[in-house]
């Protein structure tokens, strides 16, 4: 019998080299991908990219495309022989793609549980028994919904799925966790925080993102329920997450769950406002509304992640509120109006 491309991947001394590693990037050209894939080729990583671009975000991999160490198959997580082409080859996988967010879930439900449910299950028995080594499931924080305690959840903590989006990523994590003694390959569960920071393929309709854009622009600002909390994490930091889980021994990762942000990043949204407030003038443009449709609020905490993976936030919201402002003060998003859908999850390609 013949090696499996993990098998070949070991060294004598029994690590991985990550020079003979090729990771399966599935949804590689999104937000927190497109940021990714630059992280591994940086490391040393070949890097495979499974992409549908749903959102017309093929723009998020136009200046690395020519790089020898990745290579692209547009494709659909949910077709069979789009899945056997991405996996050929492959060591490693981590699944990114999903409609994310509670708003285009909500929008396209049966396309949400396609993709985030059916073809999640689909890739990861497609996995199985064929040499991959880790598969890493990138969940969400907003799996705890709505807490009737302020005590951060742990990963241990009641999941109470409030949309569809939600419901979809449970019930994959579930999939996961109940099948993985069937599995070949080390399961890993990564519950993210919500995103905030500067991508290739960037959003503005992720809160932090999208309070500092309308601020700093001069637009006027509407901030329902302000004492809701929630946990963010800048999208360099989840993708560091995501390496660490990659390069960890198998017995520190395999059927785990880890909830990644950092314990200061817990704030309201009126803790942003006020983050922002210190940099620009605009208390006249901010309007607090009480009534909101998203019921959620919950506090996190990142204790095992920081045990366990020694991880470690580098990009705290407090710091990094005035580069963003820079960011787009500068100019770098004139064209957000003229090709708005590019910008946030608003509607897929038809």
């Amino acid at each position: 019998m013949g090696e499996t491309s993990v098998q070949k991947a070991a060294s004598r001394d029994g690590s991985l080299d990550c020079q003979r590693r090729c990771v399966l990037v599935v949804g590689g050209s999104g937000y927190v991908g497109s940021v990714l894939v630059r992280q591994l080729l940086q490391k040393g990583y070949k890097v495979r990219v499974l992409d549908r671009f749903l959102y017309r975000n093929s723009l998020a991999l136009e200046g690395i495309c020519d790089e020898p160490a990745l290579s692209i198959v547009r494709g659909d997580l949910c077709r069979a022989e789009d899945r056997e082409r991405a996996l050929d080859g492959a060591t490693d996988v981590v699944l990114l793609a999903a409609l994310v967010g509670d708003p285009i879930s909500r929008k396209y439900p049966e396309l949400t549980r396609d993709v985030n449910e059916t073809g999640a299950r689909a890739l990861a028995e497609a996995c199985n028994r064929r040499g991959i080594r880790n598969f890493v499931f990138t969940s969400t924080c907003s799996n705890y919904g709505l807490r009737e305690t302020a005590e951060p959840a742990t990963e241990d903590s009641e999941l109470k799925p409030l949309s569809i989006y939600a419901e979809t990523k449970v019930a994959f994590e579930r999939f996961l966790l109940d099948q993985r003694a069937s599995f070949d390959f080390i399961p890993t569960i990564l519950r993210i925080s919500t995103a905030y920071g500067t991508s290739p393929r960037m959003r503005f309709d992720l809160t932090v993102n999208e309070f500092v854009y309308a601020l700093a622009s001069g637009q006027t600002l509407e901030v329902f329920d302000k004492d809701t909390w929630r946990p963010y994490c800048h999208v360099r930091d989840i993708s560091e997450a995501i390496s660490l889980v990659l390069e960890a021994k198998a017995e520190i990762v395999s059927g785990e769950v880890f909830n990644v942000g950092s314990d200061e990043n817990n704030f309201t949204k009126a803790m942003i406002v006020g983050e922002i407030r210190k940099h620009i003038q605009c208390d006249e443009r901010v309007r607090f509304v009480e009534g909101g449709s998203d019921p959620r609020n919950y506090r996190v905490s990142f204790r095992k992640i920081s045990e366990k993976l020694g991880f470690r936030a580098q990009h705290p919201v407090a710091e990094y509120v005035p580069e963003l402002i820079r960011c787009i003060q500068s100019g770098m998003y004139l064209r957000l109006d003229e090709i708005r859908d590019y910008y946030g999850n608003y509607k897929v390609a038809s």
